[in-house]
């Protein structure tokens, strides 16, 4: 694993320039994404990630600086919804997740699940928010869930009311059908956890050697005949080009200060998604590349490196994975064991 700290009078010591080729890479100088493709800019964006809140919040009492009070204040809070994801009729897990780019994150944590393994095995998809209750009666009558037929519409509703809800109905080709049932998780995702519901050891600690980079690049030089394929490692410029938009472009985390965010580059563009759970960031992050069919070299995430990042990053085939804070120390041997490069600490 490599340490990076973004300090100036600490620059050469930071990466072995005699370990970079700097002939492949790029220095990013500030891309615009077009209009419609803003991922995490646009009003609607904004209202779906963060509300106005009164709440109390702790100061220090203006007479006595030993004292601390409580004050309600108005702020933005940055918004957690429950996400069920129903795969073909079958209730298959909540997250608890940001309300936006809710596509891109079924679509990833299907695949970091291993359901899916490529994107035309979604078939079609259709997101729901339960706003009202003419759209959750309506949920709940045609809903096979067995929870729900278990209570009435009046007291499932006073149950949920203080809850942000909504649904992403999915269509998975019959293929996928088998490894649905199979691993369908017990338990809600909590916002913090990439494994919640999950039961078995061999499900939560997989055997990912078919996705590492040097199975990955044993192929490459099979089908190339070329031995020198290897991964590069990113540059020093494009790291703190990729580490200074992403400051600028966290919009509801400066709103909020609560949402962790996954970013990359790719065609010279900047991609940033934003989410409560550093795990769902990733997983959007993911879903959109393989629903553009993205060629993903290096990902920032503004969390620490925990083992389902990890996890996530070496099935999705992802060569670097940079942190801004600490990787733990399973996320570091599994990293080395299958060849993903780990950078922590880039601050």
């Amino acid at each position: 694993m490599i340490t990076i700290e973004n300090n100036a009078a600490q620059s050469e010591a930071l990466i072995d320039p005699t370990i970079i080729d700097n002939s492949t890479s790029s220095k990013i100088v500030a891309p615009e994404l077009p209009s419609g493709d803003r991922l995490s800019e646009t009003p609607l964006a904004r209202n779906h990630l963060a509300q106005k809140h009164h709440y109390p919040s702790v100061i220090s009492d203006p007479n006595n600086d030993s004292h601390l009070q409580i004050e309600s204040q108005s702020t933005s809070l940055a918004v957690e919804a429950a996400v069920s994801i129903i795969i073909n009729g079958i209730h298959y897990a909540v997250l608890m997740a940001s309300p936006h780019q809710l596509e891109y994150l079924a679509v990833g944590f299907l695949f970091s699940e291993g359901l899916i393994q490529y994107s035309h095995e979604l078939l079609d998809w259709e997101v729901t928010h339960l706003a009202d209750l003419a759209s959750y009666q309506q949920f709940a009558q045609d809903s096979n869930d067995e929870d729900l037929d278990s209570v009435s519409i009046e007291q499932s509703l006073e149950q949920f009311q203080d809850y942000d809800i909504y649904v992403v109905e999915l269509v998975l080709s019959q293929r996928c059908h088998q490894r649905i049932q199979a691993q369908k998780r017990q338990l809600a995702g909590r916002t913090g956890c990439g494994m919640c519901g999950i039961t078995g050891l061999t499900q939560a600690l997989p055997d990912l050697s078919a996705y590492s980079q040097s199975s990955l690049q044993s192929d490459h030089n099979q089908s190339t005949s070329n031995d020198s394929a290897k991964t590069t490692v990113p540059s020093l410029d494009y790291l703190l080009a990729l580490r200074q938009q992403v400051d600028t472009a966290q919009h509801t985390h400066q709103l909020t200060g609560a949402v962790h965010a996954a970013a990359t580059i790719h065609n010279q563009q900047l991609y940033l998604f934003e989410d409560v759970g550093r795990h769902n960031a990733l997983d959007k992050l993911i879903g959109w590349q393989l629903r553009q069919k993205a060629n993903v070299s290096c990902v920032l995430m503004t969390s620490r490196l925990s083992i389902e990042l990890v996890q996530k990053s070496i099935r999705s085939q992802i060569p670097w994975l940079v942190g801004m804070s600490a990787p733990t120390s399973t996320a570091v041997r599994v990293a080395e064991r299958y060849g993903l490069g780990l950078a922590g600490f880039f601050t």
